[in-house]
């Protein structure tokens, strides 16, 4: 697993539960992995936004990860609300996923991730500046 450089991001990691910690942990592993994978991707920032870990390249959509103490049992994928991601992301995934609106994949602390469709919306998030005119995503 990818070392936490950011000292901040690392202190928000160590405050989550323990079992929220481990899948998010395993969430941003998957963000990395895709990032390695991916071409047009040079250089993965790893800092906060909103105070939770966030994920950002140039050329793409930032991708968070977050975890609310009013709602424990849940974690999330956080997109940016503005953008057509997570309408994409239904036509795809929408007997796949539970989405939370326009912004969020969410998930329970039973679930299973579906690794594959996840990288996959990871990718197209990571990717959106230079795909979304090819695929009708402008806004």
């Amino acid at each position: 697993m990818q070392n936490i450089e950011n000292i901040e991001v690392a202190n928000v990691f160590h405050r989550y539960p323990e079992d929220i910690r481990l899948k998010l942990l395993y969430l941003r592993q998957l963000i990395f992995e895709v990032a390695s994978e991916t071409e047009n991707i040079d250089q993965l920032e790893e800092t906060l936004k909103w105070g939770e870990p966030s994920y950002l390249v140039k050329g793409g959509s930032t991708v968070r990860l977050g975890w609310k103490v009013s709602n424990p049992s849940q974690y999330a994928m956080y997109f940016h609300c503005k953008t057509r991601l997570i309408e994409m992301f239904k036509m795809y995934y929408s007997d796949v996923f539970t989405f939370s609106g326009n912004r969020a994949i969410t998930f329970n602390v039973d679930d299973t991730v579906p690794v594959e469709p996840l990288k996959h919306c990871i990718a197209l998030s990571l990717t959106y500046h230079h795909i979304k005119q090819l695929s009708g995503l402008e806004t």
